[in-house]
């Protein structure tokens, strides 16, 4: 990847102590500062000839459509359907007339929740509603729009809420005075505006004239359940263009005089490029060019086979400047992390000390190796550049920071790039990385032609920013009741959050963004940690350090490992105690019954049988920002091969918009959980996956899988997000479900062997 100038803007600079005493005091300067800033934005929207801009979220054309205007990139998780959903369901709109629009780049789509998540300190901890104030300002003001961590709905429920009362309240008081009477008394039901008597009109006839009124001080809500929206299955409305093919990812976009490429980029870690054989590509019908950088080399071509071909003929060489990332380094390098002097204590509850001293502990060690992405569309992006800008399409999770980057790469200025952002063939996190769209317009700009750059999934699997390997190394004293005196858990993993922001921020190079974070401690590498259950006395520890690998963003992030470390030892501290899985989950549940409730329904569900040897049946529990479930599950092995014949998932999330797209959610995150467990990783040996092959991988295939069920919970409360839920659910469960089966204990993932 080509280096990107380093950044002075506040789009790159992160949340830290410095930047909150700017001025002295705590936060004073900065606050002032920011308190001149401008805070009201409009919105940057394009409308066609026919279309009638209501809103940072909504427009509407002559005909009727409403066309809801979506910062969150769509990956498959349904955001496009949800979120208008919303919308369409305040409005009062004929679901048959919603269609979807990408936003731009601005700051009314910052992502103020994830930012929270993602930047939070200790500095700003301290300062509690002033640090949270300043994370929302920093990301409302660098438009730092993201998608990512399961907070689309979470953040944007209300703004969509906001939205589509406001559209209908303007467009009944347009249709209101037409027909001389209060606007109060209208409303709009199935897209037709009427007063409940006389009056009807449709929402096409009046548009135009709405976009006048002021609105009210105060939004009124519709009132009442009939006709409404929120909690029907509504069908996806990116289905029927998924199912004819007219659905544009990234490698189907075709310009003009377009040409492709493919790219190699070497070995994983500090690499430059060496040399490469230009005579032998230079056979290949087709072939138009290779273009070398510092760290990568591309083949253009007039197709994109020709141009993998070429590369293939080139042989490119690669110098790796530092030792070669192995398996074995990894793994010494995370025992190594243990006696580092920058691991913390960052949770902390009650005192372990007088408890474990002269006591007699459960003491167990746990490792998870790094989980590829594997997402079905490889990083793909097109681009072109003329003189005066540039145009990029492609799949991204952080269309601003993307944005940033490849402006500073092709020398431009941000307002001169225009980024299209495209739907993900999956990404599961990967898409947070930018690196392609870059690439894609520094060719462009060389060739001076259209280009759509495509990665070989050999390329995806060598540069992919896996999940974080983690050792753990878990303790915990027994009462003679049973019940769990004193917990710790000590975690040596590197915080692959920390080195995504650094790459995609702070335009750090990989190998850069893994050093500058291996002496940092921090939540991010632990969540998942902090256990759900009612124990007086716990401590989680962090041990950073740098593995060789560069780490990025995946679904569920640092929880993975961390419910894989807490469900499976609270298995075994079950089975000393001798006490069945769900009593002793259960018993330290009381002040937690959300979780508790679906414990025992998963449990009821999926007839429990109280984790008897040769069930074959495990249990887990998990939570993430309001959103609760528990899984059960039926496994067993046969000689190598692991099967899982059944999983049942209970789920409380709240009050779901689209029920089903919660509920295909949770599927996939089971599904994805389950390829965690399996076989979603891959050895390291000099540098290099030692293979890249999908069948090679031990991923589950249909046959491996079981009946699925998953119950959602009724509930009042606020819709959360379900994306990260399940995945971390799925590989605990399992390896205590094999505990019942075979008598041994699986500490290590994943759980099958994948040589």
């Amino acid at each position: 990847m080509a280096r990107a100038p380093r950044k002075q803007s506040g789009t790159n600079k992160g949340i830290n102590r410095r930047t909150l005493l700017v001025g002295g005091g705590a936060t004073a300067g900065l606050l002032i500062a920011w308190g001149v800033w401008p805070r009201s934005y409009e919105p940057n929207l394009n409308a066609g000839a026919n279309e009638t801009i209501l809103n940072a979220f909504l427009k509407i054309d002559a005909s009727g459509q409403i066309i809801v205007v979506v910062p969150q990139t769509e990956m498959g998780q349904g955001v496009t359907t949800v979120l208008p959903q919303i919308l369409a369901d305040e409005l009062g709109a004929d679901w048959r007339t919603v269609a979807v629009q990408s936003a731009p780049v601005s700051p009314l789509y910052a992502n103020s929740l994830l930012a929270r998540e993602w930047l939070a300190s200790d500095w700003t901890r301290l300062l509690g509603g002033a640090g949270d104030w300043t994370i929302d300002q920093y990301a409302t003001r660098g438009a730092l729009m993201l998608t990512g961590g399961g907070t689309s709905i979470p953040m944007f429920r209300d703004a969509y809420r906001d939205a589509g009362a406001a559209a209908r309240v303007l467009l009944c008081k347009a249709a209101a005075a037409r027909w001389a009477i209060p606007w109060e008394s209208c409303d709009i039901v199935d897209g037709i505006i009427t007063d409940g008597a006389a009056h009807r009109m449709k929402i096409s006839d009046i548009v135009a004239d709405a976009a006048r009124f002021d609105l009210p001080d105060i939004l009124p809500y519709r009132q009442g359940q009939d006709g409404r929206l929120s909690g029907q299955d509504l069908p996806r409305l990116d289905t029927p263009s998924k199912i004819d093919g007219s659905h544009n990812y990234a490698a189907d976009i075709r310009l003009p005089d377009m040409v492709y490429a493919s790219i190699r980029q070497g070995p994983i870690g500090d690499a430059l490029l060496a040399g490469l054989d230009e005579r032998s590509a230079g056979g290949v019908t087709g072939f138009l060019r290779l273009i070398r950088r510092e760290r990568w080399v591309a083949a253009v071509a007039s197709n994109w086979w020709a141009a993998n071909k070429a590369l293939d003929l080139a042989d490119p060489i690669f110098t790796l400047r530092g030792p070669p990332v192995s398996s074995g380094s990894i793994e010494d390098a995370l025992e190594a992390a243990f006696e580092s002097k920058a691991g913390r204590r960052l949770y902390a509850q009650g005192d372990l000390g007088p408890v474990f001293e002269g006591a007699t502990i459960l003491a167990s060690e746990y490792q998870v190796d790094a989980g590829l992405h594997l997402a079905i569309e490889p990083p793909c992006a097109t681009a072109r550049v003329t003189g005066d800008g540039a145009e990029v399409w492609m799949a991204t999770q952080a269309p601003g920071l993307a944005r940033a980057a490849i402006a500073d790469a092709l020398g431009l200025s941000e307002r001169a790039v225009t980024l299209y952002p495209l739907h993900a063939g999956g990404s599961f996190g990967r898409a947070m990385d930018w690196d392609v769209g870059v690439q894609a317009a520094l060719l462009a700009q060389e060739m001076k032609r259209p280009m759509q750059l495509l990665w070989s999934r050999l390329e995806d699997v060598i540069q992919d920013r896996p999940s974080a390997p983690a050792h753990a190394r878990m303790a915990a004293r027994l009462g003679r009741n049973g019940a769990i005196e004193g917990w710790s858990a000590k975690v040596a993993t590197p915080c692959a959050m920390t080195q995504t922001w650094s790459r995609i921020a702070d335009g750090k190079l990989p190998h850069e963004a893994a050093v500058d974070a291996a002496d940092k401690a921090t939540r991010l590498a632990v969540a998942g940690m902090v256990p759900p259950y009612a124990i007086p006395n716990w401590a989680v520890d962090h041990f950073p350090t740098d593995v060789g690998l560069p780490l990025g963003f995946t679904r569920g992030n640092a929880r993975l490992h961390g419910a894989f470390f807490t469900e499976s030892f609270i298995d075994e501290l079950a089975h000393l105690a001798g006490m069945e899985a769900m009593s002793f989950r259960i018993q330290m549940l009381g002040g937690n019954p959300r979780l508790a409730h679906c414990l025992s329904t998963a449990a009821s569900m999926g007839g429990w049988q109280g984790g008897i040897p040769g069930s074959g049946q495990g249990l887990s529990t998990h939570m993430v920002n309001g959103a609760y479930a528990a899984v059960m599950v039926e496994a067993a092995m046969n000689g190598d091969t692991l099967s899982v014949n059944r999983i049942v998932a209970a789920v409380d999330a709240g009050d779901q918009v689209n029920p089903d797209i919660a509920r295909q959610q949770i599927e996939s995150g089971l599904i994805y959980g389950l390829a965690y467990a399996m076989g979603a990783s891959v050895p390291y040996e000099k540098g290099m996956p030692t293979r890249a092959i999908l069948g090679r991988m031990n991923l589950p295939r249909l046959a491996d899988i079981g009946e699925v069920t998953v119950e959602l919970m009724r509930s009042t409360a606020d819709p959360a997000g379900v994306t990260d839920l399940a995945a971390p659910l799925v590989a605990p469960a399992i390896a205590n479900a094999l505990y019942t089966w075979t008598g041994q204990r699986l500490r290590s993932l994943p759980l099958v062997g994948t040589a």
